[in-house]
């Protein structure tokens, strides 16, 4: 029978597998993650207060328990400590690396790398209990921040800049993230566009969801929803419901509220500005429309106080030690998910989800690319398993140093967030560290 290895347990790593094993009715398919949770950005990237996006679990779970698929977490592939890609290589007959953008675009403007700039993608981390986030202080100190970027991450970040404790008690927030937000001392968050609002990323249903979050204003400069001429004739449908929801914001009258969300468009980060070695603000130049979709610079300055700075402008695929890797584009070079060596399509090595297409789409995107895959790799299936590989991998993992957490490892991590939330008076508390997730494992 055809096995598989699938590197990553994310959405773009549980619907691979579940094509496979939807097509082929033999195939086995292990689902390999570093992590001792699976899930990928489902479980780690989505922000705590979404429970409807975050109940997708549920389908990939049913994924993961299917009869000839398994999770085996804890098994890190390629790098320092990790198994290599070729030995990985001669145990499946074929493996699928669906391994995402795990690192952040950067401003590339000075002052980047001042204390209080950090990406996006770190603050989420942290706040969503991802076992290699450190409690960094984002908080401490912080009276006013900028988030740089208008896509549904840059809103998830600055909702939860303003989030009252109260909202977020009953989700699975850390502990520790909960107290610091708690104690938090934000008042004012500015979200920052480079371009116009027809080109924000940000989707509507995200959009609304700062005009609901109590005792906060929300507010919109007029002046920042002009339209390039480009644009206005024939905006898709949730660039013109975007505009609609900021025209009701433009030019309210200033409340009482406690806390302050402002959009703004057409600025473009020029330089972090330092204040007694921490970043003390963000120095922006003013843009506006080419004429062509674009933006231009104006040559016209401004400096907006911040103590925080939360870049948001994207992620970004890493290589992976032993395969092929376009760094333009931040993915691995492929044709149908075939990954490509020197132009030619490698047997048995494949891709799926943004390391194969980029940071493009939303959750749902992942079907139809990880069916293009699995129709590659099932095409080529007759000559794949032509070569012998071992009965079961376990044992060749465990020989390399590397003791997999299987299905029960992570029903037992499970099982341990539900009695920390009971505990703390809460639901579910997620754990914080890869000391306490192998804990109640069993791994440790």
């Amino acid at each position: 029978m055809l096995r598989i290895a699938v590197v990553g347990s994310g959405p773009s790593g549980c619907y691979t597998a579940q094509t496979l094993v939807q097509l082929d009715p033999e195939a086995r398919v292990d689902v390999l993650d570093r992590l001792p949770c699976p899930y990928g950005l489902v479980r780690y990237g989505v922000a705590p207060d979404h429970e409807k996006i975050k109940s997708l679990q549920g389908s990939l779970r049913s994924v993961l328990e299917h009869e000839r698929v398994r999770f085996l977490g804890g098994v890190r592939v390629g790098g320092p400590g990790g198994l290599p890609v070729e030995r990985l290589r001669e145990l499946y007959h074929a493996v699928v690396y669906c391994v995402g953008a795990a690192t952040d675009r950067h401003l590339g403007i000075p002052g980047e790398e001042l204390p209080g700039s950090w990406s996006a993608t770190d603050f989420v981390a942290w706040y969503s209990a991802h076992p290699d986030a450190a409690d960094a202080g984002f908080l401490r100190g912080v009276r006013s921040a900028v988030v740089i970027g208008v896509g549904n991450v840059a809103v998830d970040v600055t909702r939860m800049l303003v989030r009252g404790a109260e909202e977020l008690r009953p989700t699975d927030i850390p502990q520790g993230a909960l107290d610091a937000l708690a104690a938090s001392g934000v008042t004012d968050v500015q979200m920052v566009g480079r371009r116009g609002p027809a080109q924000a990323r940000f989707t509507t249903k995200e959009l609304r969801e700062l005009g609901g979050l109590p005792h906060t204003e929300v507010s919109v400069d007029p002046g920042d929803l002009t339209l390039d001429p480009a644009d206005a004739a024939a905006l898709p449908t949730v660039q013109r419901r975007n505009l609609e929801v900021l025209r009701g914001w433009a030019g309210r009258p200033s409340s009482r509220a406690v806390r302050r969300i402002r959009l703004r468009f057409f600025l473009r980060p020029v330089e972090l500005l330092a204040e007694r070695g921490r970043v003390g603000g963000v120095r922006f130049e003013r843009t506006a429309p080419d004429g062509r979709g674009g933006v231009t610079g104006t040559g016209r300055f401004e400096e907006v106080p911040a103590q925080l700075v939360l870049r948001s402008v994207g992620y970004r695929g890493v290589p992976l030690d032993g395969l092929p890797f376009d760094a333009p584009s931040g993915t691995v070079p492929n044709a149908a998910g075939r990954v490509l060596r020197d132009g030619v399509p490698s047997p048995g090595e494949y891709v799926a989800g943004w390391i194969k297409r980029g940071p493009t789409g939303v959750i749902g995107t992942n079907r139809p690319c990880a069916k293009e895959t699995a129709t590659s790799l099932l095409a080529d299936a007759p000559t794949l398993m032509r070569r012998p590989v071992p009965e079961d991998p376990v044992a060749a993992l465990r020989a390399a140093g590397i003791e997999p957490v299987p299905w029960a490892g992570w029903l037992a991590i499970e099982r341990a967030e539900a009695e920390l939330g009971a505990r703390l008076g809460r639901s579910v508390v997620k754990l914080a560290d890869w000391d306490a997730l192998l804990r109640a494992a069993g791994s440790r």
